[in-house]
């Protein structure tokens, strides 16, 4: 006969057991947290990066097409090179050149009948630096071209990208927040 004291196994979970359990749960879950915060801006560092190239060789084709300025003495009279800045969208653009380049002109109205090669450089650089700057936030771009016969010119073009799970160490590298892309042309 079984005594009424005698005591029974109880079977289930402790609330040890349940509390580790939550926690190595929580641990992985936020691992899973981190490499999907990590894989979005990876996608937004790949998706800056291109449309960086995809406009440096769309100034490129422009380049090409208008070789009576970008192949005379214009370009390389820029000392330290053409340069635009810009915020972002939102913003306007700023170019920085010692020729005429910086001059607003529309080679599309009626106004102007014909752009001359430099007008249409003017143009051309003007069109650029707003798709540039609607595309990429806080750049600067540097168009430097040679005067030695071939002429070759190098497209720069440089930005800030919001950098995600970064450490101390990392953030204060400016290589992470500031990469470049260069384009060798020769128009």
């Amino acid at each position: 006969m079984k005594s009424l004291n005698h005591e029974s196994q109880q079977g289930g979970f402790t609330l040890l057991e349940v509390m580790v359990a939550l926690v190595i749960v929580s641990v992985g879950l936020l691992g899973v947290a981190k490499m999907q915060a990590l894989a979005l801006n990876n996608t937004n560092v790949a998706s800056m990066r291109s449309l960086a190239a995809i406009e440096a060789a769309s100034l490129a084709a422009t380049m090409h097409e208008n070789r009576a300025y970008w192949t005379s003495t214009g370009p390389a009279a820029n000392a330290g090179g053409i340069q635009i800045t810009g915020a972002g969208p939102g913003s306007s653009p700023n170019i920085t050149a010692a020729s005429t380049l910086t001059t607003a002109v529309d080679c599309t109205t009626g106004t102007v009948p014909y752009c001359n090669s430099g007008q249409l450089a003017a143009y051309d650089l003007q069109q650029w630096a707003a798709a540039l700057n609607s595309v990429l936030p806080n750049y600067t771009a540097i168009v430097t071209c040679s005067s030695s016969s071939p002429v070759s010119c190098t497209i720069s073009i440089t930005w800030q990208e919001r950098a995600v799970g970064l450490n101390t160490a990392q953030a204060s590298t400016a290589s992470l927040q500031a990469p470049t892309y260069i384009l060798y042309v020769e128009p």
